[in-house]
């Protein structure tokens, strides 16, 4: 492991924390271990910042105040990531220098040949109740392969093994009448009576006693059973076909690389280890590989050095080092300023005393309020007729719309565009809702969600956002991060963009500048700050004008009817019937029975023979 000279009299915890357990390690400047404290397993993913800081009281209640302090914690991959972590240990470890990185790098860190600048690039191959690779190359370069879950990813790992002893014992008892060897193992180890114990049991089994499974995996194999030794090569060729993948993005071929081998797994099964380092020399013949010598958490301490002495090389990826105090997340704010605050956060004089109003003169003030909205947009409608004429021309060049927003605006930008296809009979990707935080944002907050440039960003990356589509942020206030990060990307990839916001006081860089910005000033909410009112009507409003009138335009309504409507119940059917007769003339029956003969397609149904459907102008 790297070693710096420090002073002995310096403290520096280590904090490594992963799917299966915490290490929390206070060693002083030569490397002797001063206190070890082991405790269950910790994502940040799984953490609000306030459990965090519980997290963390739980640890510092054990140890002396360290002088510095390193962090690797599974799922801290961005930078707000870090600043999410460093912000609750600032709570119990205030003015404490902090470095904060993901727990693979700590234990990349912990592998490394003794010295801070690396030789030759280090590939970090993991194999515990998850799988991946892990490396940085010469030029600081990182690239993670793998880390997605048992459900997605995994292969080669604990559970990956188990599950896969299961799926081959059970399938060999179908097709030969016999219980193998292997599966006399697992029914012992899981204390079952017989095969078909195992249905009830995998209805609720956790992920780690089917990852324990691996072991009678590993001790069948000592008994030569083909079974087990099929299944460990099996595992072993993922694993090594994902480092070297891994590594071909690091290195050129034939370059000599560094390969660590980690996780329970890899550490505590040496013949196995030795068949992945096999496989290994053999696709990449330079291959130094080697297990890891010490624990991870060794590489948290050494981050901690580094975060007492920033002129020290820190570890690529970690946070750089400086006190640990609290912070709000810094990405993406103040992107786009605003030169006076925004109406939507500004008192209402005519709210003043909403908490003491009789409850029939509250209701007058918030419907008089919402009536004022309609006139405010009827300002904006040259814009709002730019932006509905954007969206019929994408839709007719192959193009979609997507709405993004956050919060209520990223909720009405969703259920608009879910209204879509029953409406207009359109496919479900033709109109699109982006919200930060994603699906579990519709129903309750997400912390942080909107703060997340780069999530606004990678949102648009990977829907496939190109030049035929249509962007368009909805931000009430106009400022939300989340929003400017995919309107940048979408700019950037030739999207038409277009913002609705309620703040006519944006100062937006020419470079961010939406094509179209529709900015009417609703002025302040009954509710200060509430913009699910006002601003959440007037939203509600602008989205159903948008999408309405692009669709007539491209003839989904005739007269003032739908006539691409999908009939997929009892109700729609009932209006198609309706819609028929309206436009031919024919009775219920017979509009019943052309629809019918359609397969319930309004616009077939209305058409005479050997004539198209009209279309819209």
């Amino acid at each position: 492991m790297m070693r710096h000279p420090h002073s002995r009299d310096e403290r520096y915890l280590g904090v490594q924390a992963g799917a299966t357990r915490t290490v929390a390690l206070l060693a002083d400047g030569s490397g002797r271990i001063l206190r070890r404290l082991e405790t269950g397993p910790a994502h940040l993913k799984l953490l609000t910042e306030a459990q965090l800081a519980r997290w963390f009281r739980s640890i510092a209640a054990g140890l002396p105040r360290p002088d510095a302090l390193g962090i690797g914690l599974a799922g801290a991959w961005l930078e707000t990531d870090s600043h999410k972590i460093r912000s609750a240990a600032a709570r119990v470890w205030p003015r404490v220098p902090c470095s904060v990185t993901n727990d693979l790098e700590t234990t990349l860190m912990a592998g490394a040949d003794g010295t801070c600048a690396p030789r030759m690039p280090r590939v970090l191959v993991v194999s515990d109740c998850d799988s991946g690779s892990y490396g940085r190359g010469l030029n600081g370069a990182a690239v993670r392969m793998g880390g997605w879950g048992h459900v997605l990813g995994g292969k080669g790992s604990g559970y990956d093994i188990g599950l896969r002893a299961l799926r081959v014992v059970v399938d060999a008892y179908d097709h030969k009448r016999a219980w193998p060897p292997l599966g006399h193992r697992l029914l012992r180890a899981l204390q079952l009576n017989e095969p078909r114990d195992l249905i009830d049991w995998a209805l609720t089994v956790e992920k780690e006693e089917i990852a324990s499974l691996a072991a009678e995996v590993f001790a069948a194999q000592g008994s030569r059973d083909k079974m087990s030794a099929g299944i460990l090569a099996e595992a072993a060729r993922h694993l090594t076909r994902e480092a070297a993948a891994c590594a071909r993005l690091l290195a050129e071929p034939g370059a000599r690389v560094q390969f660590v081998l980690a996780g329970r797994i890899l550490q505590e099964q040496p013949r196995f280890a030795a068949q992945v380092g096999r496989a290994l020399r053999k696709l990449w013949p330079q291959a130094l590989v080697a297990p890891l010598e010490c624990e991870g958490v060794w590489g948290a301490v050494e981050l901690a050095k580094r975060a007492l002495k920033p002129g020290e090389r820190g570890g690529q990826g970690a946070e750089s080092a400086r006190g640990c105090e609290s912070a709000i997340p810094e990405s993406g704010r103040a992107i786009v300023r605003s030169s006076r605050q925004s109406p939507t956060e500004l008192r209402n004089p005519r709210s003043m005393r909403l908490d003491r109003l009789p409850l029939s003169r509250a209701i007058m003030l918030m419907l008089s309020e919402e009536r004022g909205v309609p006139g405010k947009l009827q300002a904006e409608r040259r814009r709002i007729a730019q932006l509905i004429r954007a969206i019929v021309r994408a839709f007719r060049r192959g193009g979609r719309l997507f709405y993004v927003g956050a919060g209520t605006s990223g909720r009405l930008g969703v259920l608009d565009a879910s209204e879509c296809p029953p409406t207009f009979g359109t496919p479900p990707g033709l109109v699109q809702g982006i919200i930060a935080g994603g699906q579990p944002a519709l129903w309750r907050s997400v912390e942080g969600a909107e703060d997340r440039v780069w999530a606004g960003g990678r949102a648009v990356e990977f829907r496939g956002v190109n030049r035929r589509d249509v962007v368009v942020g909805i931000a009430a206030s106009g400022t939300t991060p989340f929003v400017w990060g995919a309107l940048g990307e979408a700019k950037r990839r030739g999207a038409t963009t277009a913002l609705i916001c309620f703040n006519p006081f944006l100062q937006i860089p020419r470079s961010l500048r939406p094509g179209i910005v529709i900015a009417p000033s609703l002025g302040p909410e009954v509710l200060t700050g509430s913009t699910r009112l006002k601003a959440g009507t007037a939203t509600k409003q602008l989205l159903n004008i948008l999408t309405t009138l692009a669709m007539v335009r491209l003839g989904k309504v005739r007269s003032n009817l739908m006539i691409d409507l999908s009939a997929a119940n009892s109700k729609l059917r009932g209006r198609a019937v309706r819609i028929v007769r309206d436009l031919t003339g024919a009775d219920a029956s017979g509009a019943a029975e052309a629809l019918r003969r359609s397969g319930w397609v309004v616009k077939k149904a209305i058409a005479k023979p050997g004539r198209k459907p009209r279309a819209a102008v």
